[in-house]
């Protein structure tokens, strides 16, 4: 299988893109970014270098995917998302000079598998979003969110925990460290730790 890219499109052939994916219109691909198989990168998307971008990810368009970020398998992230990669901007130093790669170094973050990240949320650097996780629309993620978790606001915040299918989970009974839970809507039984599930109490 092939890739498509759109001839719009500005692909380092120093990238690294996996069969059957997609690279639309003015997206742009660094030198050593890393994308997998079956991946859609939308419109004017911008994958920076040493990126790490698993299978199956769709990124829609304008999305902003800077230095120091990894995405793994089936994560979804939705047009015009920032992930940022320094804790501290500046333009220059004290001195006044204009600062240089060397001045300033990244945190990395890390997307797990099956994450969605709503429109317009931003992604402060330094944090693990957890697999299954959604992110509302708008979010400010300043912190870690565990597997499941449902996270909305600024700064964005555990509102409760999603299954798979996206349906929400609800306790069904505990257990003497963790909750299982049950989704109203496929009936997937989810085991959370009794301390993660009261983050959202």
């Amino acid at each position: 299988m092939a890739v498509h890219i759109h001839p719009t499109a500005e692909v380092s052939g120093k990238a690294e893109i996996g069969e059957d994916t997609f690279i639309w219109h003015q997206a742009q691909v660094r030198e050593g970014a890393r994308i997998g198989r079956k991946c859609i990168i939308g419109k004017g998307v911008y994958v920076d270098t040493g990126v790490s971008i698993g299978d199956c990810v769709k990124i829609q368009n304008y999305a902003c995917v800077y230095h120091g970020v990894t995405i793994e398998d089936g994560v979804f992230v939705g047009p015009h998302v920032c992930f940022t990669n320094d804790l501290y901007p500046r333009s220059t130093n004290p001195d006044g000079s204009l600062k240089s790669d060397q001045d300033w170094s990244v945190a990395a973050t890390l997307v797990r598998n099956g994450a969605s990240l709503g429109a317009n949320a931003t992604i402060l650097p330094g944090i693990t979003i957890g697999s299954w996780v959604m992110v509302g629309a708008g979010s400010v993620v300043t912190r870690d969110i565990p597997d499941y978790g449902l996270a909305l606001g600024n700064p964005a915040r555990l509102h409760g925990f999603v299954c798979p299918c996206s349906g929400r989970l609800e306790e069904r009974y505990r257990q003497q460290d963790s909750v299982i839970t049950a989704c109203h809507a496929c009936s997937r039984e989810i085991d959370i730790s009794l301390e993660t599930w009261k983050e959202a109490q």
